[in-house]
């Protein structure tokens, strides 16, 4: 029988249990409040339970703006307990600025305080809690991965970034060739037995079509499977830890893990996709000329040059476009040919660096949405001369074109800016993932993301 393993809570399900012991904890932490002390402004009861579905949508609304549900950023006690406070101090300000939906504003106002070290206090002895408890080794996986002619070391830094409680204690290569890593090596003959010293949680396999698994391997996996061990395929477990495709392991089986979704010919999901575009444009253009006055005043100062920039960028069915944008480098940027930006590229102006810090510079795009060129979320478009460059090396790349480019998009809130081939990779991984899982709830996330992009500063 399979011996007893650490408890491991999958992505999914941390992200789930944050939530819901938020929730819990907050309303707990009120009632308490409530009954202790003399605070009357928020009664948890059945009369008025409505005002504990708007502090609870309030919360987890804000809470995923201010990113206390990033995996990769609920370790950090610093950073968890600032997050706290931001999301405690927005949701307490949206909540007292809609009494029709909540309380009426007390007459004593010490009750606003009360309400928002209730909330405070209960956040952050609950994460703290997390991390004490749920963040430590006891919740590890340990993993071992099956495969031919893989990058051992790569695997594990893709798997460990994008989960840190994923831990690759061990791999096993079906091929002749044996890469050079610090992963301990498990033969085929000493399968079982390492399974169970290793304590493996999920054994993943990455083989190719051609290669397979031998009958020797197959009939050990068999045992191990009957154990009740879990074994899952490469290609699904990098996508659903990491949230992109690996395109690059995928070669001539792309198609079969890449079906495209559903939404993308849904008439109704396209029809309100579009609705929201204008609404969104129609916004972002009232923006706009509240900014333009402020934006040319800076721009005279700090860019020394013409305000809006226009250039040429690929769209949908790889159709060329011009996108409108508020100029942000030198002029003659690129006298001497093309080029991608980088961090600290020395072409970017003082202001324009403020201007990409705060996305402001892409706010003129809103035009091209307005047009039909472009959509509110989506791939970011690229220039003609990185597309075909990029086409030529990265397989599948010109797939993006297969929907609207996007003002913001799944790799924009989830990468770095693209400063060469690798990181082009990296950005249509997460490109296709949108295209493959596109939707309503994927563009939600999107959008609440891009908030806290903007409100971070962020922006590259």
């Amino acid at each position: 029988m399979k011996p007893k393993s650490k408890i491991h809570f999958e992505i999914s399900e941390r992200k789930i249990l944050l939530r819901i012991f938020d929730v819990l904890l907050v309303l707990s932490g009120l009632y308490f409040v409530s009954s202790v002390f003399d605070f009357a402004y928020f009664k948890i009861s059945t009369t008025n339970w409505a005002w504990s579905i708007v502090l609870v949508i309030y919360l987890t609304v804000f809470a995923t703006i201010f990113e206390l549900y990033n995996l990769q950023k609920t370790n950090d006690i610093d950073r968890v307990f600032k997050n706290i406070v931001l999301t405690t101090s927005v949701t307490v300000l949206f909540y007292l600025l809609t009494p029709f939906y909540t309380p009426s504003l007390p007459a004593n106002r010490l009750q606003i305080l009360y309400f928002f070290l209730a909330i405070l206090g209960s956040l952050f002895v609950w994460r703290l809690a997390y991390i004490t408890f749920i963040s430590s080794p006891r919740f590890y996986k340990n993993v071992l991965v099956v495969g031919d002619s893989f990058e051992i070391d790569k695997i594990v830094s893709n798997l460990q970034a994008a989960d840190p409680h994923y831990v690759v204690v061990g791999y096993l290569n079906t091929s002749n060739h044996n890469p050079s890593s610090s992963i301990p090596k498990v033969e085929i003959a000493e399968l079982l037995q390492a399974v169970k010293q290793m304590r493996i949680g999920e054994i993943v396999v990455s083989s190719s079509l051609q290669e397979g698994v031998g009958k020797d391997l197959y009939t050990k996996l068999m045992v191990l499977l009957k154990q009740g061990y879990p074994i899952k395929e490469y290609f699904h477990v990098y996508e659903d830890i990491t949230s992109r495709l690996p395109v690059e392991h995928m070669d001539k089986d792309f198609y079969k893990y890449f079906p495209f979704s559903r939404s993308n010919q849904n008439k109704l999901y396209l029809f309100f996709h579009r609705l929201f575009d204008l609404i969104f444009s129609g916004i972002g253009l009232g923006v706009l000329l509240l900014f333009i006055p402020f934006v040319c005043l800076l721009n005279l100062g700090w860019n020394r040059g013409a305000l809006f920039y226009r250039q040429t960028r690929v769209g949908r069915g790889g159709e060329e476009f011009e996108i409108i944008k508020f100029r942000t480098m030198v002029k003659d940027a690129e006298k001497n040919g093309a080029q991608f930006a980088s961090k600290h590229d020395a072409r970017i102006t003082v202001f324009g660096k403020f201007l990409r810090k705060t996305r402001i510079d892409e706010i003129p795009q809103f035009v091209n949405v307005i047009r039909g060129e472009m959509s509110f979320i989506g791939p970011r478009p690229e220039r003609p001369y990185f597309v075909r460059e990029l086409s030529k090396s990265i397989s599948f790349y010109e797939i993006r074109h297969s929907i609207k480019p996007g003002l913001t998009g799944w790799a924009q809130v989830s990468t770095k800016y693209g400063e060469c081939e690798e990181d082009s990779l990296t950005k249509l991984q997460y490109d296709l993932y949108y295209i493959k899982h596109r939707g309503l709830f994927l563009d939600l996330r999107i959008i609440l993301k891009t908030m806290s992009t903007v409100i971070f500063f962020r922006g590259q």
